[in-house]
């Protein structure tokens, strides 16, 4: 899909281009410089410590993704740059296994894609999140993944014996069934249907794979709770979990355009609907509210989910190894040959 360039105004640019006939978008890769590749965080709504993103910007092009402002820092837009100008992290494999090389480092689950998307289709030329997979499977450090694309079929043998020899756990996010409203909300992302047949190929591996129902957005896919979980569940998925949808800063824009552009006739409701779930902070708010919605129509939505999840013996996110099988290959073995 080729869209017009567009972008937000920047809250770091003095500047701004209004276009009076935009001209198409195309994708632009660059090279990522960055001399480290783990990100911690110490949120306490985020599932996680550590991540891996092997790539900046996401060409999947998810109107509602709250990870658009970040491209703001690198001098680009939120908006169609996000979407095709991708950063690439070539030396992401390097960085990895020199932090894991680090006497500080205890194995710790890494995840992957906790801001873009570690398996969008540039992964399928360059193999990064290979790479990095490969070195988590050499110290056995327990993975977890998060994606909503099909390329990942592709390390089904590695992530199997990651699992087998560490831990790892994929969880694939699929917040819609209705194949127009994902292409409206999701422009390049896989459809529905494919990425169920993901979670039965993970599933059939023996590779846990749960699902993610996020972003819920109201009026928009919430009725449809039951009949995900139930194709997911079908699908080989044991776990699930919900968020709400939160629009940061200029995506509540950039997502609002393209609803009224693809959906008009869901527009006004849905936009009504996240308001009120809100409390009127389209962005959430900060830590320890922005994972969460408010109101009655939002504790029925999670009750929803709830009930669905239970009745079908689905959990949230499992347990992770105590303690953790991470090693440094070889170490020890040269001690053994003196006892």
């Amino acid at each position: 899909m080729i869209s017009k360039v567009d972008n937000p105004p920047s809250r770091f640019q003095t500047t701004h281009i209004e276009w009076e006939d935009a001209p198409k978008s195309t994708l632009q890769v660059y090279a990522d410089d960055s001399k480290s590749i783990l990100s911690a965080n110490n949120s306490p709504d985020v599932p996680f410590q550590y991540s891996v993103n092997p790539y900046r910007g996401c060409f999947h092009a998810c109107t509602y993704c709250y990870a658009r402002p970040s491209h703001e820092y690198l001098g680009f837009g939120s908006g169609t740059d996000f979407e095709r100008r991708i950063l690439v992290k070539h030396e992401a494999a390097r960085l990895l296994e020199r932090a894991f090389l680090r006497p500080s480092w205890k194995g710790d689950v890494v995840c992957f894609s906790g801001n873009t998307d570690c398996y969008q289709p540039i992964e399928h030329n360059l193999g990064i999140t290979r790479q990095c997979l490969e070195v988590c499977l050499r110290y056995r450090n327990p993975v977890g993944i998060i994606t909503k694309s099909t390329v990942i079929l592709r390390d089904i043998d590695l992530l199997a014996k990651l699992h087998k020899q560490a831990h790892c756990r994929v969880i694939v996010s699929i917040p819609f069934l209705d194949a127009k409203i994902a292409r409206a909300i999701e422009p390049s992302a896989p459809p529905p249907q494919r990425r169920i047949a993901v979670v039965k190929a993970l599933a059939d591996a023996g590779i846990p794979v749960g699902i993610s129902l996020g972003p819920m957005i109201p009026g928009l896919n919430d009725r449809d709770i039951p009949m995900i979980l139930k194709a997911c569940h079908e699908a080989g998925a044991r776990s699930a979990w919900i968020i709400p949808i939160r629009l940061v800063g200029p995506v509540a824009n950039i997502f609002e355009s393209r609803l009224r552009e693809k959906l008009p006739e869901h527009a006004d409701r849905v936009m009504q609907s996240i308001r009120r779930m809100r409390g009127h902070d389209l962005g959430g708010g900060g830590v320890g509210t922005r994972m969460q919605g408010k109101g009655e129509a939002w504790a029925s939505t999670v009750q929803l989910f709830e009930l669905w999840r239970s009745r079908l013996g689905m959990v949230g996110l499992p347990d992770v190894p105590v303690p953790s099988p991470f090693r440094v290959p070889g170490h020890g073995e040269q001690t053994k040959l003196f006892s």
